[in-house]
This record gives structure tokens, sequence and C-alpha cells, in this order.
């Protein structure tokens, strides 16, 4: 018991510091933007390429702790996220910001997913979902007040400022490791596939920066497309080398559970939908309505309190209703709440636009919480790294697609009426377009079994009696 509540609080100043800054940065987009001298669309390459870094070097993060021990990585991934933030202050242009985000992203890659792998090797799975909502409820205080103080701070003081905020959480994610963790490592480990792994990080990395740097943000529309082909054909060519090596840097053959597929599946269709919402809601606020940083951050906090509040009665729910039933009610509730920010105008009372936010997030939780725990329901305990790799992978990647996604879909609805500048009309094409993508995620739950993760959850299934028994 005392390990099912002390190493999730380890493993959540981790997911602090991490959704603090995404958080903190999304409100600061248009002021950083403006310091810059660059068009806050273009500012979508700094959420995109540190999630490209993430889709680069998660696949070695099982990997890396097997081989060096979890502890020792993940104090040295909090020390790298250090890094890139202190870079990130120091930046004085696009490519540069870009560059420091893509070093954080190197941080990021390691300390969250070889964090999740020492919970998941040390909890039982009967404890599992409460001790991923112990994870996340703590990780979903710095969403909820980073709204605000990236607003406060960049409206009292510099957006420069936001960066130091991570530099006290690592120190202590650091000690607390330091004292609580074990060094678990893997003594019969396969060797690294080098091969594998240039081709998938610079397949990844080439295919979202064609997706991020179109619109001639920063690299010319040529070269965007060249980006985006060549991205494709390594990722190609990673499919056919993974298929020929006994221990691939990207296991796909756990794809064969059919627990993990959906999870993988369907859980990323449904965040390359809300992986738009940090882009597109402060925008939306800012650009559209005319509000400061600050006024936005407090109104879009809200989403973050409604999930801390569903964390706390997210493993009763599953246990009552089940994964299947859970997963795909759900997705279709949560993807027309995000279909409703698009109805917002300068006119909607803030009052409502709170509330909204509020539901929206409390659903938008459950599913993540259901997904990211029926993940690993029937994984086998040895394929537990290579299987954390592949769903941070698949997760990263498809929050990176969801920026770029909706952005493009912004751009679009700009042109379509014939002119480049965002208007407060604009957003509600790109709200729907996303919301549908999450939507289609059901399709992927309801092929999920009724008794699927009854393990895990606690859900049992009741059985109907034969007609002869019911005389």
């Amino acid at each position: 018991m005392r390990t099912a509540r002390i190493v999730p609080l380890v493993v959540a100043t981790a997911l602090f510091m991490e959704n603090t800054d995404s958080t903190v940065l999304a409100t600061s987009l248009p002021a950083i933007a403006a310091d810059m001298g660059e068009d806050p669309i273009a500012l979508k390459l700094a959420l995109t390429s540190y999630l490209v870094s993430l889709a680069i070097f998660i696949p070695i993060s099982g990997w890396a702790a097997d081989r060096y021990g979890a502890r020792t990585v993940f104090r040295w991934a909090l020390a790298v996220f250090m890094a890139g933030s202190l870079a990130c202050a120091a930046s004085h242009s696009l490519g540069w910001f870009v560059a420091a985000r893509f070093l954080q992203g190197m941080g990021g890659a390691m300390m969250v997913p070889v964090g999740r792998l020492v919970l998941l090797r040390s909890v039982p799975k009967g404890e599992l979902v409460q001790a991923l909502a112990t994870l996340t409820i703590p990780a979903l205080v710095g969403p909820v007040i980073g709204p605000p103080l990236g607003g406060f701070i960049t409206t009292a003081l510099h957006w420069r400022w936001i960066f130091f905020i991570n530099l006290p959480i690592g120190l202590a994610g650091i000690l607390l490791a330091t004292r609580y963790f074990q060094d678990i490592k893997e003594e019969a480990r396969p060797p690294l596939d080098l091969v594998g792994f240039v081709l998938s990080g610079t397949g990844l990395a080439s295919l979202m920066l064609g997706l991020a740097s179109s619109g001639r943000h920063l690299l010319p529309e040529a070269v965007s497309w060249a980006c985006t082909g060549a991205g494709l054909v390594l990722c190609g060519l990673y499919l056919a080398h993974g298929r020929r090596v006994e221990h691939p840097v990207i296991r796909l053959d756990l794809l064969r559970y059919p627990t993990f597929r959906a999870a993988v599946l369907g859980g990323s269709l449904f965040r390359i939908g809300t992986g738009a919402i940090p882009f597109l809601l402060p925008l939306m606020l800012q650009l559209g309505f005319g509000l400061d940083a600050l006024h936005s951050g407090l109104i879009t906090f809200a989403a973050a309190a409604g999930a801390l509040f569903m964390k706390t009665i997210a493993a009763r729910i599953l246990r009552a209703f089940g994964f299947r039933a859970v997963l795909t009610l759900n997705a279709v509730v949560a993807a027309a709440l995000l279909a409703v920010n698009g109805l917002f105008t300068a006119a909607t009372p803030h009052a409502l636009i709170v509330a909204v936010l509020l539901v929206g997030g409390c659903f938008r939780s459950l599913q993540f919480t259901a997904v990211n725990a029926i993940a690993y329901a029937d994984v086998d305990p040895r394929d537990m790294s290579a299987a954390t790799s592949l769903a941070s992978v698949a997760q990263q990647l498809s929050l990176s697609i969801g920026v770029a996604f909706g952005a493009f879909a912004l751009q679009s609805a700009a042109e379509w009426h014939g002119r480049t500048e965002i208007r407060a009309e604009d957003f509600w094409p790109a709200f729907l377009a996303v919301a549908f993508v999450s939507g289609l995620s059901t399709l992927s739950f309801r092929r999920l079994a009724p008794e699927a993760g009854a393990e895990v959850s606690g859900h049992r299934i009741v059985q109907a009696k034969p007609a002869a028994d019911a005389t």
C-alpha cells in the first residue's frame, strides 16, 4: 500500500512540471509571438517541436531504463528538462525557441514514460486504476494553476519568467526519486535497435516538422511538403524493418492485445481532437475575443479543474459500468462538448464558457483515465517496457498531429474567406473538425469485449440465467 501511494506522487512531479509548462506556455503564446515579431500561428512550431522530440526519444526510454536503471534515467531526464526550460527563457527568435523546446522534449521523453514504467512494475493490477488516479491528481494541479499563472506572469512581468517555474519542481523530483525510487533494471535486456531508432526517429521528426511548418511558417511550402513525404517514406521503411528484426525499437506486435490495440488506436484518434484545445482555445479568447492573457487563463483553467474532480470518482465509474461502455459513450459526449467550444462568441457570458469547459474537462479526464488503464490490462509484465514506449509514442504523436490539424483547420477557415488574418468566426470550423476526429474513436472502443479490463476496473459482468433455470 505504501508503494501504491508514494511512487505515483513521485512520478507526479514530472507530470506536474510538464503539464504546468505546457498550459502556461499555451496561455502566453500570443505575447511570445508579439515579442518575437512572429505570427501567433507560427508558434505552433514551439508546441509541435516538443512533441516531435518526445516521439523521437520515447521509443528508447524503456530500453534506457532497463540498461541504466529507472531511477538514474528519471533523474537525468528531469535535469535535461530543466536545462531546456532555461534555454527557452533565453530565446530571442523563433528558431532558438523551437530548438529549446526540442531540448525540453528530450527530457520529457524519458521522465514521464520511465516514471510510469516504475509505477506499472510496482503496483498490482487490481490497484492500477487508483494508482493512476493518484498519479494524475497532483499532476492536474499544473493545468489548473497554469493558465491563470501564465496569464499573470505574462501580463504583470514578462513571459520569460514562466520557464523558471520548472526549476524548483524539477529539483524536488530529483530529491524524491533519489529517496523513494528503486533503480529497477532488467538483466535480460535485448540490444538497442539502432537502425530502427534512426528510421523511426527521423521519420517521425520529418513528418511532424512537415505538418507543423505548413503554411509558410519557418520553412518554405515546398520544404514542408518534402519533409512530410520523407517522413512517410522513412516511417514505411521502419515498418518493413520492424518485421525483420527480432527486437525492434517500437514493437508493433504488441497490438495483438485487443485492449492495448483499442487504447492505442482509439486513444490516438481521441487525442488528435483534444490535442488542439491548448492551441485553439487561448487563441480564440485572445485574438478572437480580445481578452488579455490573464483573463484568458482565468477562463481556460476550468477544463483542468473539471479533470481534477473527475479523477476522484473515475475508478468508481469504471467499476460500475466497465471499460467498453464508458469508453464508447464517453467519447461521443466529450467530442460533442469539444464542438460546443466553437459556438462561443465575444458576447457569450464568461460564466457559461467556464461551465462548458468544466464539464468538458470532466468527460475528457474520464476518457484518458480509462484509456491509460485498459492499455496495460492484458500486457505481459515482460512486455511492459515496450508497451509503455509504444503507447507513449502514439500519445505524443497524436497530440502533435492535433496541434497541426487544429492550426490547419483554422488557417483554412480564414483562407476560405479570402484573408490571412485570423478572426473570431474562423474558430468554429476548426473546433468542429477536431471534435469530429475525437468522436471517431468510439468505433475502436466498440470492438472491445464487454468484460475487457475487468481485472483492472473491478467491473463484474452479470450473466443472464439460462431459460431452463428461470422456471
